[in-house]
């Protein structure tokens, strides 16, 4: 058993790196619970509407022509960054609870990041968040071929979420968070594990 030495461990990154079998495999070594930030994002979306709140919803629209790669990496950062909150109030919901919990999601932030690790501070628990990262686009396109047969070759997807990981990595690298490599896979869990935690956390945006 590892000694994980978090009360909330945060997994970033974007989609098709493998947060969901890391974080299961993190939370199965410290006895903790793996929270989906996807399922709150569903949850918002479904208590919201585009008009009240767009950016949380800028894939949800019916439009007939598909973003292009550019235009698609914007609107990803734009609704990772209107979910922030969110991400703070998930934290501070497990504040009231004393069992560990991994919380991974492709809209976790590292400026939201640093808001929930300074919150935790201020209650005296210790919340952790490591981003991981893929830049190879291939890989990434491997990942979802194996995930999702049906849905055949997302190179497009794959370009665009190995934008928003390097996105991701800078904004962490800003924040004074740790950033991963996720391959070799054989030692993510450990690396990340091992992932240093500044004392202070930048409240830099």
């Amino acid at each position: 058993m590892i000694d994980a030495q978090w009360d909330i461990l945060l997994l970033g990154g974007a989609s098709g790196l493998g947060k969901s079998r890391a974080a299961a495999e993190l939370a199965r070594e410290a006895g903790a619970f793996v929270v989906e930030f996807d399922d709150v994002v569903g949850a918002v979306q479904a208590i919201t509407d585009v008009r009240t709140h767009p950016d949380l919803h800028h894939f949800n629209r019916p439009d007939t022509t598909p973003p292009s790669p550019d235009r698609e990496l914007e609107l990803q950062i734009a609704t990772a960054t209107a979910l922030e909150p969110a991400v703070v109030g998930v934290v501070s919901n497990r504040l009231t609870v004393p069992v560990p919990a991994v919380v991974e999601g492709d809209y976790i932030t590292p400026a939201a990041a640093g808001r929930a690790i300074r919150a935790g501070a201020a209650a005296g628990r210790r919340i952790r968040a490591v981003f991981l990262h893929e830049d190879d686009v291939a890989q990434v396109v491997a990942n979802y071929a194996e995930r999702e047969p049906e849905h055949g070759h997302q190179t497009q997807r794959a370009e665009v979420g190995v934008r928003y990981s390097h996105w991701l990595a800078d904004q962490a690298e800003q924040h004074g968070l740790p950033v991963v490599a996720c391959r070799p896979w054989h030692t993510l869990t450990t690396r990340v594990t091992r992932a240093g935690t500044p004392r202070t956390v930048s409240s830099a945006r």
